[in-house]
């Protein structure tokens, strides 16, 4: 298995969010989970369940800061994993019947369930849980073989036989009565054969519950901690929520912008980068379902906004210098030399604006190697190619309607 993490500094970045005793109160639930994080290189695995290790075969540091293709081999259903993949990308749950492997090289069926966790305060995915339920197999049909008899060489009835916890039509050198629950190793020749699983209604409720379970401790250690977390999307004073591949992919632009939304009442913010945070000294949870006019003042040009609202209006870029006030403890002012730029979806509709700040001190200070200007048309394309490559974005404008408010 790849790393992409060290299983240390993703399970630092797991125990930051809740309290000390999160650990001990996932260990005693008895499913076969796993927790993923999303904003970590590679979206690794940052809680693994006693269940899961002992399904699986794998110790917990060989599992921590893993991506879960790690457990996939040459016989997984490819499209499963689109499926899986597609999930992720539009931050929604989805069961799947999956073939997984042991560490021992084994294939085994389950019954994948996995839902994101959000965080309330701003609605972002934060986590991932993924429940892994074995497949029985014990409801399904008989099958008789398609060489006549259904009889194996010592006269048994091979439509009795099973793989492991899965039934399938035959497998070379390796069978199981249906009466022994041992799991049996298979060649490569005989998966070919093998029966598609369906997981029972009972253990699809039995993934749902075990879902449930783990989100449950998830939102009361996460209380403790003062972050809460939960199962439902909430969107913070009115602002859309942004998927976490189009939030990571903007997280990687260091430059001060954020993005706003026309199509939403008083186009508040939507994103708001560190450094913007940083230039005007307000949290993010200032920041975010607020219309930029909150950095205004009494010495604010007037004029300055109105011409900044009809390149707005008309779907126009801007340049202007404004006078800003930020909120550090002197309450001082600042001259922000501002450039607002639509940003298009595939029809031509304008979905958001980014609105890209260079302080004038900064300016002033700039060689002339790189101008203001130059940095801030690099940030704009930036987020244009962020916003369209975005499969949640998409998902968003496809369902937009109604008239834009500024």
């Amino acid at each position: 298995m790849s790393i992409t993490k060290s299983s240390e500094s993703v399970e630092e970045s797991f125990n930051a969010r809740y309290s000390l005793w999160i650990k001990e109160a996932l260990d005693e639930l008895p499913h076969s989970f796993t927790i993923t994080d999303p904003f970590i290189s590679g979206h690794p695995i940052v809680f693994a369940s006693p269940g899961f290790l002992k399904m699986t075969g794998y110790s917990r540091e060989e599992v921590i800061g893993r991506n879960g293709r790690a457990f996939q081999g040459p016989k997984t259903n490819r499209r499963s994993i689109m499926e899986i993949r597609e999930a992720i990308r539009e931050e929604r749950p989805i069961q799947v019947n999956l073939l997984n492997y042991r560490k021992s090289g084994s294939p085994f069926w389950m019954l994948f369930h996995m839902i994101p966790v959000f965080e309330k305060m701003d609605g972002k995915v934060i986590q991932f849980v993924a429940v892994q339920v074995p497949i029985s197999g014990q409801e399904h049909h008989h099958r008789k073989m398609r060489n006549g008899s259904g009889l194996s060489g010592d006269g048994s009835d091979r439509s009795e036989l099973v793989y492991g916890s899965c039934r399938r039509e035959v497998c070379l050198g390796a069978f199981v009565r249906k009466d022994r629950a041992l799991p049996v190793e298979c060649d490569e020749q005989g998966l070919e054969n093998w029966e598609h699983c369906e997981a029972s209604e009972s253990e699809k409720l039995k993934a749902v519950e075990a879902v449930n379970n783990v989100l449950s401790i998830l939102a009361r250690y996460s209380e403790l901690s003062g972050g809460l977390v939960c199962g439902k999307r909430y969107c913070l004073r009115g602002a859309d929520c942004l998927s976490s591949s189009l939030v990571i992919s903007l997280g990687r632009i260091k430059q001060s912008f954020v993005l706003t939304n026309p199509c939403l009442p008083d186009m508040p913010i939507v994103y708001a980068s560190d450094a913007f945070l940083t230039l005007t000294g307000y949290k993010r949870q200032e920041v975010l379902g607020q219309n930029c006019r909150f950095l205004t003042g009494v010495d604010t040009d007037s004029s300055v906004l109105y011409e900044m609202k009809e390149c707005i209006l008309k779907g126009q870029s801007c340049t202007v210098q404004i006078l800003n006030y930020s909120n550090r403890k002197d309450k001082s002012t600042f001259w922000n030399l501002l450039h607002i730029s639509p940003v298009r979806n595939a029809s031509g509709k304008t979905a958001y604006f980014v609105g890209v700040q260079v302080e004038a001190s900064c300016r002033n200070a700039e060689s002339e190697e790189v101008r203001p200007e130059t940095r801030q048309l690099s940030v704009v394309g930036a987020v244009r190619v962020a916003v369209r490559s975005s499969f949640m974005v998409f998902s968003i404008l496809g369902n937009m309607s109604g008239r834009c408010h500024i």
